[in-house]
């Protein structure tokens, strides 16, 4: 006969990793039986990933040690399927079904590369580090002749890999191809440093440009320009997988998991979605993917079912963002410190302030999971103050 509690997690990025890890430790007296799937073994320090593509070699992190002292089981494949009504999880189309009676639901994003034609053939992406040391190869191979990088998307993610490219290897030509201003969500003062951080390293910024096609050797922008690119590195929007909604687990039109204010699905209440995966909405609007808000998801949700368990109350989900962190190659960064809303203030960091603010700020995940294992602690770096004290409409 079955015995205890079964929580599986659905992937083991940021926010599923602490979620595991935190609700080990909560419920350590209690008969729970936590797993974990995820298709890598190797833990993605998705932080980091523009630094690998730059020929960086980072510390590699197993999940296994990670989890190592917790209790936590780890299943390595991938879900592809859920039937929340018998409450199984198929694993690698049927090598694997896993039981649950609480679902955390953290498989979280990856670069949308099919909705122009040929970024799905011809562009690299830094969704994983298998892809980060495909895109390095191939720029070690390029930087010694020479030739051209496109980096299409001018987020935040777009500047942070055309500059760690350019610091890397002065000889390529680098442009970043963006509809909007590079740190356009930043206030003026750290936007200007951002606009002459690029400029020094010589990467060659296109404003109000959308890539129409990719092709093998260029990148052909709306109105027909054509952008030389012997790399293009896609970063212009994300997707998520379809897993949730071919479940028939209420999603929205981007396939987000549509959550309560407990971050529970509102379809089925033993579905918690975290980080990437679900919509979540504060009083102020909604949250938009990243790890600064994703890690808050994942402790939240492991105190929500340890509390659960326990028969206690729980409180809606608060969150506010606190800065919009940039690097801008090894020496140099900036950090835009923001309002709950991720609208910027005045105060803003630059320079080598700003570099090692940001180091701390990327290595701050596995420094979490070490010692979430020994004591409660948070993740959270704001809940947003006034902002998010009255519920959402």
């Amino acid at each position: 006969m079955r015995s205890g509690h079964r929580v599986v997690v659905l992937g083991a990025g940021y926010t599923g990793m602490l979620a595991a890890i935190r609700l080990a430790r909560r419920t350590r007296r209690m008969d729970v039986r936590i797993t974990v799937v995820n298709p890598s073994e190797r833990f993605t320090e998705r932080l980091r990933m523009h630094q690998v593509a730059a020929g960086q070699e980072l510390a590699e992190h197993r999940i296994t040690d990670l989890l190592a002292g917790t209790g936590v089981t780890f299943v390595r494949g991938t879900a592809t399927a859920i039937d929340p009504e018998g409450r199984t999880v198929v694993v690698d189309d049927g090598a694997v079904t896993l039981g649950y009676d609480t679902l955390v639901y953290a498989l979280g994003s990856s670069a949308d590369t099919g909705g122009v034609p040929g970024a799905d053939v011809h562009a690299f992406t830094l969704d994983g580090a298998g892809g980060a040391a495909r895109l390095a190869a191939r720029l070690r191979e390029l930087g010694a002749a020479g030739g051209t990088v496109a980096v299409c998307g001018g987020g935040l993610t777009g500047v942070e890999a055309a500059a760690e490219i350019a610091e890397a290897y002065p000889g390529l030509d680098v442009t970043l191809i963006g509809v909007a201003e590079p740190g356009a969500m930043m206030g003026a003062k750290a936007r200007a440093h951002l606009r002459r951080a690029l400029d020094r390293l010589g990467v060659t910024v296109k404003v109000g440009a959308r890539v129409t096609k990719v092709l093998p050797d260029a990148v052909e922008l709306e109105g027909g320009e054509i952008v030389s690119a012997d790399v293009c590195l896609w970063t212009a929007g994300v997707k998520v997988p379809s897993l949730a909604r071919d479940a028939g687990i209420a999603v929205d039109e981007r396939g987000l998991v549509v959550v309560d204010p407990t971050l529970r699905s509102v379809s089925h209440p033993d579905v918690h979605a975290i980080g990437d995966a679900a919509a979540i909405r504060m009083a102020w609007g909604r949250i938009h993917g990243t790890c600064q808000s994703g890690m808050p998801t994942g402790q939240y949700t492991a105190d929500t079912i340890a509390r659960l368990l326990r028969g206690r109350p729980v409180k809606p989900f608060r969150f506010g963002y606190f800065h919009q962190p940039v690097s801008l190659g090894r020496r140099d960064a900036v950090i835009q410190f923001t309002r709950a809303d991720d609208t910027p203030r005045r105060a803003y960091l630059k320079g080598r302030a700003a570099v090692l603010y940001k180091e701390t700020v990327s290595g701050s995940p596995i420094k979490l999971y070490r010692l979430g294992k020994r004591m409660n602690v948070s993740a959270t770096l704001s809940k947003g103050g006034r902002a998010t004290r009255r519920p959402a409409a």
